[in-house]
């Protein structure tokens, strides 16, 4: 399970890295009844379009809570998802800054601008961007179906200003300010993160990305699990976001049994 220096290395360098095939077939289906399953909650921790349809499930890591999903919970624990994750971030002491579950609809779901994750993180009171994401793709990911784009190289330049754009009608709060991404753009072509389903991509909190609108005939899940730190966690700060998208469990979590998320899916990844 673990990565090869050479791995780490292009992780370093681009900014993320792609893993074919890092969750089974059966372990994305398992997943997928509990997308289905906790969709139709209605709780804080859910966020949906304007036509209802749940478009970020958050929380689903946790063993508590509205959105608590044993599934979930056992993938952020993986030895395939936490040891990579110690391993980019040079730190066996991680835990969870928060996960969310995000759905684009088929011919609605909308666009996140381009940002850095820790453009956000940093005012939650988060010392450093030394922090990556694991992104799983439930669904065959697709360039019509509003993929991922990242702009490689680009969390080695630093932060970002960011700015609150209404204008840009995307989905995320926050953007990178204009003539700053124009420079960034101009210097690096941005690359279309696509896949089958069952595929993970780390990447780095300072990597430039977006996602366009999904223009196809079918919906497009993906899962994203935040690992920090347990040294960087957020310091206090006046008017600090909720637990779902800043979590106050900062104890350091333990790899599960590799097979956990498939023995969950032989009871339908609720644990019933």
């Amino acid at each position: 399970m673990h990565l090869t220096p050479e791995q780490v290395e292009r992780y370093d360098l681009d900014g993320y890295l792609v893993l074919p095939a890092r969750v089974t077939p059966d372990e994305v289906a398992a997943l997928r009844r509990e997308v289905a399953r906790l969709a139709p909650i209605q709780c804080p921790a859910i966020k949906r379009e304007h036509n209802g349809m749940a478009r970020s499930i958050l929380r689903a890591h946790e063993a508590d809570g509205d959105t608590a999903s044993p599934a979930f919970h056992a993938l952020a624990r993986l030895p395939r998802l936490l040891g990579p994750a110690a391993q980019l971030l040079r730190d066996d002491s991680l835990y969870i800054y928060h996960s969310k579950i995000n759905v684009k609809p088929a011919l609605y779901g909308g666009i996140y601008s381009w940002h850095q994750d820790y453009g956000t993180w940093q005012r939650d009171g988060t010392p450093d961007s030394g922090i990556t994401t694991a992104m799983v793709m439930l669904d065959d990911a697709q360039e019509i179906g509003g993929a991922l784009y990242f702009v490689p190289g680009s969390h080695r330049a630093g932060g970002a200003a960011h700015l609150e754009d209404p204008q840009s009608h995307a989905l995320n709060p926050l953007s990178v300010e204009r003539a700053a991404l124009l420079n960034i753009l101009t210097a690096r072509e941005p690359v279309p993160i696509v896949g089958p389903a069952g595929t993970v991509v780390f990447f780095h909190s300072q990597l430039v990305h977006s996602s366009g609108h999904n223009m196809s005939p079918r919906d497009r899940c993906q899962v994203y699990i935040v690992y920090n730190p347990v040294a960087n966690r957020p310091r206090p700060v006046a008017n600090p976001r909720p637990d779902f998208v800043c979590s106050r469990n900062t104890a350091p979590i333990a790899a599960t049994d590799d097979g956990a998320l498939l023995a969950l899916s032989k009871d339908g990844g609720h644990g019933h």
